[in-house]
């Protein structure tokens, strides 16, 4: 073999391995779709065995939810209703498909309720206030958006995998406006669960408007 094939050889190797490892892939992950009838459903929250994945629109394409076979629970969080869990068997290479079907929680919305706006960095990051579910960044950092919240003290946690997460302590009059403003740093995986450092406190900030 002269070396110009074995040069185009080479290129031709480095192109199907990829893709050999993507169709190996697909063969061994089950791959999960979720889909929602309304617009609450598709920005509801998922976790995965106790593990927040991202929320249902965006997980789809190159984001898809894809999972060793096996056993898991599907759990989708979303304010003001009830939790939607499902457990399911997963066969390798096989698609299901999980249609959710979301119920209004009956507590209502509070009186002289206090509005919390979040302006946070990504914006796809999931927001809990006082260890619950109740949306993404992208819900509440627009004139007019915000979270609606008894007055009081409230613990606000703001979270992504791949970034450390935020965490914050408020107290609220009623009817005021507040906001948080922070910008997540980058990290693993295993650090999405870790308490907020110092220097990440130092560097966001909580206003009153």
């Amino acid at each position: 073999m002269n070396l110009r094939k074995l040069f185009y050889f080479l290129i031709a190797i480095s192109c199907l391995t990829p893709m050999a490892l993507l169709a190996e892939q697909n063969e061994i992950l089950a791959h999960v779709k979720l889909e929602g009838a309304s617009g609450d459903e598709k920005t509801a929250g998922v976790w995965v065995d106790g593990q927040y994945v991202g929320f249902v629109k965006e997980l789809k394409h190159q984001k898809k939810l894809l999972l060793m076979p096996g056993r898991h629970e599907i759990v989708v969080k979303q304010a003001w209703y009830s939790d939607f869990r499902q457990e399911v068997m997963l066969d390798p290479g096989k698609t299901y498909t999980i249609t959710l079907k979301m119920q209004k929680d009956p507590v209502q919305k509070p009186e002289q309720a206090a509005q919390l706006r979040i302006v946070a960095y990504p914006e796809r990051a999931a927001v809990f206030v006082d260890e619950q579910f109740t949306g993404h960044v992208d819900e509440f950092n627009g004139v007019g958006q915000g979270i609606l919240l008894t007055p009081g003290e409230h613990k606000v946690r703001i979270a992504l995998p791949g970034y450390q997460p935020f965490e914050t302590t408020i107290n609220l009059l009623p009817r005021q406006k507040m906001k948080v403003e922070t910008r997540l740093m980058t990290g693993s995986i295993n650090e999405a669960g870790s308490l907020v450092s110092q220097e990440q406190k130092s560097s966001s900030r909580t206003q009153a408007q």
